[in-house]
């Protein structure tokens, strides 16, 4: 699904004629989707109003034959949606020209509206077992939309623009809500890593999520994230040039200009394009090489865009000036430098166009991909002619050996075009033959087997993560075993495992239900409960203290014993505090937001609160140099969420838990946590125990749950039904 479909359609009076959509995703896709049993469901460019009842019934008719379900939107709605939010708040804010973006509470009413009547068309058509591919900036909230009514579905998305750095996308009123929409999906797709990157560090700083290899874990999902660069149809474009229609017209194009070198700007007329820019180039080139006026012509082929949209308005009358001005300061009685088209041209003159082309310009000033610059390239059989190629789009990252500009920089657009027109034939051959292989080998059909392929791969991790999920066979043995137990230890985790975590450690308060369930749970006869965490003993004192629970402190450093006294579980050093203490001073100095919480027998650096990247960065350095320092001590370096604890060695969660499973033989024993310093705990349990690890990722647990509000179920639902107290 995408914003338009392959065909839209014209109507005449009663009469009604499909023709093929213009735009770079209608055409790339338009051969994949023909070819694998695919329904495409889109917007079908007219207006639902002015059609009617008896209208929307024949487009539908005209559309079904070809495999497409319109999506019927009035002019209202498209005013709105698509040329307001959608290309007035994200197109401008995508390609960085964040000052044209507008923040207008209606036009995002409509987006959402329209990415509901979306989701409803394709809940409609879904069959079991079909995989959703959404595509690009129009339709961002629709895979969360989907997943919540289809949540076994398979989705795809794939954004076909830029996604900004965090620091522009943070501007967007809605940031949360568009990436909560996109993580509906199980695959993410971007042209290059750079948006990958981008995307994946707003996730981290806007909703908190971490990713790994860009495996982002929701909570209750997992999510990739990749790079998948758009290829073309290079067969077509390589094999037209072959046409007697394209090498007539090539010939005419020919004998038109005369014998004089040709340089080709095609694109939308859009202001990421910089063709404004290309034209000043143009002009001072000229100014500074006079020696080839008359001998040189610039193509100018703008596609009209949006044409509804002020700032394409601007545009359009900015390029029509700046052509004037050059024809008026450099042309002839018989020489015009600019032949400038507005207007879109027939596959066959398109080829033509790049067939004589000595130099093609794509210099945009931001661009997702630009598959213009790949079809030059695929269309130069004999290996002669020079692709100039703006470092901002995402084609560079692929055709390196095109000449790399930026855009910005007049001089150096000037003086790419003369190396452009002067650089020898045979270099000009080793260039494109290097680009065609890649774009041959890597075509748009491999570019959604790819995608295709990355997303049954997904799948599959869900599964195998999933499969390690607590079932709900699982659970009822679990809860049945624990009825029966005469004997029953459970060894629960705090933070994380029974209660949220906190910006700092002590706003995280156990609440009044989860008092009442651990009461629960030590008034039934048989049952010993011990809280097992890295907070201080002070602390679990003042919030356990008056439960009839064991309590284990710093990471198995403090041991009580219900109603006890606290006694370390071995001997133990503190005066290496003074000489790590200053250390993580200067850390916290370094990295606004973050503290120290010293312990009896640790020091915890916490960065929760510090801004993400910087953290990132301080706590590699960190961490290094506490290796360096503690490399000789018995001392151990722990790493949690968000914080880094240094604490003596040999004691761990595990250890401590040994004194409370050596009085056993134990009928039951539970033990449950959420990081990697439960993982001691999970290896200490004998064999029978269970295991449960909150969140997904590898562990030595036996079973994992998703969330601590499935910890405190299972508690609740263990509980026996009779003699057990009401929580």
């Amino acid at each position: 699904m995408s914003n338009r479909l392959p065909y839209s359609i014209r109507q005449d009076g009663e009469n009604f004629s499909v023709e093929p959509s213009i735009g770079g995703l209608a055409t790339g896709l338009a051969s994949y989707y023909r070819d694998h049993n695919c329904v495409w469901v889109g917007w079908p460019g007219a207006d639902s109003g002015a059609l009617g009842e008896e209208g929307m019934k024949k487009v539908g008719a005209l559309m079904e034959d070809r495999a497409c379900i319109p999506v019927f939107l009035d002019a209202g709605a498209v005013d709105a949606y698509y040329d307001g939010f959608c290309n007035s708040t994200l197109w401008p804010l995508f390609h960085y020209f964040h000052t044209s973006s507008t923040w207008d509470l209606p036009s995002w009413e409509a987006y959402l509206q329209v990415n509901r009547a979306f989701c409803e068309a394709v809940v409609r058509e879904y069959r079991s077992g079909d995989i959703i591919w959404v595509h690009d900036y129009h339709l961002l909230l629709l895979p969360a939309m989907l997943r919540t009514k289809i949540p076994k579905a398979t989705i795809g998305f794939f954004n076909h623009i830029p996604f900004p750095s965090y620091e522009i996308f943070r501007i967007l009123p809605w940031r949360r809500e568009i990436l909560e929409g996109l993580l509906g999906a199980d695959l993410i797709g971007f042209h290059t890593y750079d948006y990958v990157r981008h995307f994946t560090d707003s996730v981290r700083r806007i909703l908190g999520y971490q990713h790994t290899s860009g495996e982002i874990l929701t909570g209750n999902r997992l999510v990739k994230v990749d790079t998948f660069p758009m290829g073309i149809d290079y067969a077509r474009y390589s094999r037209a040039v072959e046409d007697p229609a394209v090498r007539e017209e090539a010939a005419r194009l020919r004998r038109k200009y005369g014998g004089r070198r040709v340089v080709l700007s095609f694109d939308r007329l859009d202001y990421t394009k910089g063709i404004p820019q290309r034209l000043r180039t143009f002009d001072l080139f000229l100014q500074r090489h006079p020696e080839y006026r008359d001998g040189i012509v610039l193509i100018v082929v703008a596609v009209p865009s949006r044409t509804a949209v002020r700032e394409y308005q601007s545009l359009k009358r900015q390029v029509d000036r700046l052509v004037g001005e050059i024809t008026g300061r450099h042309g002839t009685i018989d020489w015009a430098p600019v032949r400038y088209l507005y207007d879109t041209l027939p596959f066959e003159t398109l080829v033509a166009l790049y067939q004589i082309a000595d130099v093609a310009v794509v210099t945009s000033l931001r661009d997702g991909m630009n598959l213009m610059a790949k079809e030059f390239v695929a269309t130069k059989h004999d290996g002669l002619g020079v692709l100039v190629l703006s470092e901002m789009a995402g084609a560079a990252a692929e055709l390196g050996e095109a000449i790399i500009v930026n855009p910005f920089n007049i001089e150096e657009m000037v003086g790419a075009l003369k190396e452009a027109l002067t650089m020898p034939e045979n270099e000009q051959v080793r260039r494109n033959r290097w680009m065609q292989e890649r774009l041959r080998r890597y075509h748009l059909l491999h570019w959604a087997r790819d995608f295709m392929q990355r997303l049954e791969a997904t799948k599959t991790r869900q599964r195998e993560l999933e499969a390690s999920l607590l079932s709900t066979e699982q659970r009822e043995r679990l809860i049945e075993a624990y009825r029966v137990a005469g004997r029953r230890l459970l060894l629960l985790d705090y933070d994380g495992t029974l209660t949220p975590f906190a910006s700092r450690p002590e706003h995280a308060v156990p609440d009044p239900a989860l008092l009442s369930l651990l009461g629960a749970l030590t008034a039934e006869e048989g049952t010993e409960v011990v809280m097992i965490s890295g907070r201080d003993r002070r602390t679990l004192a003042e919030w356990f203290g008056g439960l009839d629970v064991g309590l284990i402190a710093e990471h198995g450093v403090w041991a009580c014993r219900p109603g006890g006294e606290w006694r370390l579980t071995g001997p133990l050093q503190r005066e290496w505090k003074e000489e790590i203490r200053p250390v993580l001073e200067r850390y916290v100095d370094r990295t606004p937001g973050s503290f120290i919480e010293e312990k009896d027998f640790s020091l915890v650096w916490h960065y929760r609160m510090a801004d993400p990247d910087l953290a990132s960065a301080r706590v590699k350095e960190l961490r290094s140099m506490l290796f360096d320092l503690t490399a000789h001590r018995d001392l151990d370096i722990l790493e949690g969420s968000r914080v880094l604890e240094v604490k003596s060695a040999g004691y761990n969660k595990g250890r401590a838990a040994a004194e409370w499973l050596d009085e056993g033989p134990w009928d039951f024993v539970l033990g449950v946590g959420d990081d990697w310093t439960d993982e001691y705990l999970f290896e200490a349990l004998p064999e029978g125990a269970c295991s449960v690890k909150v969140g997904m990722g590898l562990s030595k647990a036996r079973v994992h749950v998703r969330s601590l509000r499935e910890v405190r179920a299972l508690l609740e639902d263990c509980l026996l039904p009779d003699g057990g107290q009401e929580i």
